[in-house]
């Protein structure tokens, strides 16, 4: 599975434009530089009370679907 590593910062109101409907996707930089867009409501899985902050693994199938997310240590 292909994978990137995504820096988010995203404070708690921009995670309920994106929790409600508002927002679709994510707009989020790679470390390496790349841009990426992902669905929001792979938000659900990560956010806190104070938003998301920090670097997360995406995983995406060989047809470049969306799949997982998970913070990195």
């Amino acid at each position: 599975m292909p994978t990137i590593d995504v820096i988010i910062e995203l404070s708690h109101d921009a995670c309920l434009a994106h929790y409600e409907g508002r927002v679709g996707q994510v707009h989020a930089r790679s470390l390496d530089g790349r841009r990426v867009l992902f669905p929001a409501e792979a938000l659900r899985r990560v956010v806190t009370r104070d938003g998301v902050h920090g670097a997360f693994r995406l995983t995406f199938s060989a047809a470049g679907r969306f799949e997982s997310i998970r913070p990195l240590p």
